[in-house]
């Protein structure tokens, strides 16, 4: 079955509406569904519930559809390099599920797995289980998380046969399998798509089970989120 459409506003088509819940995959900018998120944004679907780790940056990656006011809440674990995210959110403009890294990944997972919930000690004590259920198990407070099924999941991989088996790059991984098998629809965003069958079976990181559109973007900006650079040292030998 060949899962390859032409381009990312194709892959879309009919998948995305107003006030879905979606799933993005990435960590910072690294691994982002960039033509993806272009696709959504020239969309104009709005409303829009995500789960992404963080919300890009401004300008880029997801904080073009905060720009464009397209996403009504984050799930996110970290935004703190997004000085529009801050804005809005303190402005009241933006709602936001604040989830513990480790647990936000485990919703996904859980989702993927068709685990309605699960308990972790993680949050216990404070504003994450404000509401949720507790149980004590062995002596130790737990609280209950629900898992996450979003209606469409975009992410990103770095090979793709025809048939959605994917390969991913290195920390590129990140949650966009989580993000994948959680999703009802899956659209992969990848960088090279060869025929069905040229993987060896135990390279594959993800079967294509869990995809059902895959779009070719050869030549991704992958732009980085802050780049630190080390100062040479001006010190001679024997100094």
């Amino acid at each position: 079955m060949n899962k390859v459409y032409p381009d990312a506003a194709s892959a879309l088509a009919g998948i995305v509406k107003d006030g879905q819940l979606l799933a993005v995959g990435g960590f910072g900018l690294c691994g982002i569904p960039e033509a993806l998120i272009d696709a959504l944004q020239a969309s104009g679907v709005k409303d829009l519930t995500v789960i992404s780790n963080n919300a890009g940056v401004d300008g880029f990656g997801l904080g073009k559809l905060l720009n464009t006011r397209q996403i009504k809440k984050m799930i996110s674990s970290y935004v703190g390099e997004n000085k529009e995210f801050e804005r809005q959110y303190l402005a009241g403009e933006l709602a936001l599920e604040f989830t513990p890294q480790g647990t936000l990944a485990e919703k996904l997972r859980a989702g993927g797995a068709g685990i309605p919930a699960f308990f972790t000690k993680t949050g216990v004590g404070t504003l994450v289980a404000e509401g949720k259920e507790t149980r004590e198990f062995d002596g130790e407070v737990y609280v209950m998380e629900r898992a996450l099924k979003p209606e469409v999941a975009l992410i990103k991989a770095y090979k793709a046969d025809k048939s959605g088996n994917l390969i991913f790059r290195r920390t590129a991984r990140n949650f966009n399998p989580a993000a994948a098998m959680a999703g009802k629809i899956t659209v992969v965003e990848v960088e090279h798509i060869v025929e069905t069958g040229d993987f060896d079976p135990d390279s594959v990181h993800l079967p294509g089970i869990y995809v059902h559109r895959i779009v070719h973007n050869p030549t991704p900006e992958k732009r980085i989120e802050k780049r630190t650079l080390t100062e040479k040292s001006t010190t001679k030998a024997g100094d």
